[in-house]
């Protein structure tokens, strides 16, 4: 965690994902760009895995990695610990947000069937009959239109970010322990690596 260039290059990817979790997650209160009643909602977007697990969560790892750096950041072995427990959360946040994108694919939407009522068509699918690769069924949802395409695609996105952002922290955590465990003198040359 060290190296001044590779954290910048690190917090500039996790920031500008971070940000694009967070639009997702907002994109998927509006489904087709309809606004509903928050009854209408599919259930798991309510748990805020992009806002808080693959947004905020993430960006205070990232905006560390930004602003922090600079001489004598890695002098100690105590002053290394912060980052690598920043880290941490941001592999949490983002591991979150992989749970329950994951989970938001495999139940499918809340929408209207043509009966009137909202309901989860999908949720009950054995994983040979899921709706994800059978497009036809998709038709069953009739309101709100294209709820199905909107979900998949949005879903799939939060998917992806966060397992991309969960690989890049627990880059950070494993680069921040052998910082913390190796110490910063060997780069430097002061320490003798075979001991004599």
């Amino acid at each position: 965690m060290c190296s001044e260039t590779g954290s910048r290059y690190t917090g500039v990817l996790l920031l500008a994902l971070a940000t694009a979790a967070i639009i997702a997650n907002l994109l998927l209160y509006f489904p087709n760009g309809q606004v509903l009643e928050p009854a209408k909602i599919t259930d798991l977007v309510w748990f805020f895995h992009g806002f808080l697990g693959a947004g905020l969560l993430v960006m205070v790892p990232a905006l560390m990695m930004l602003k922090g750096g600079g001489e004598g950041c890695c002098a100690h072995r105590c002053g290394m610990l912060f980052p690598v427990l920043l880290a941490i959360q941001g592999t949490m946040g983002a591991v979150y947000c992989v749970v329950i994108s994951s989970l938001g694919l495999l139940s499918g939407p809340f929408c209207d069937t043509g009966s009137g009522n909202y309901t989860y068509p999908f949720r009950n699918d054995s994983l040979e009959d899921n709706y994800l690769f059978n497009q036809p069924t998709w038709a069953t949802c009739q309101e709100p239109e294209h709820i199905v395409l909107w979900n998949v695609l949005l879903f799939s996105i939060l998917l992806g970010i966060g397992l991309v952002e969960a690989m890049l922290c627990l880059s950070l955590v494993v680069s921040g322990l052998c910082d913390i465990y190796c110490g910063t003198c060997i780069r430097k040359g002061q320490v003798n690596i075979t001991g004599l």
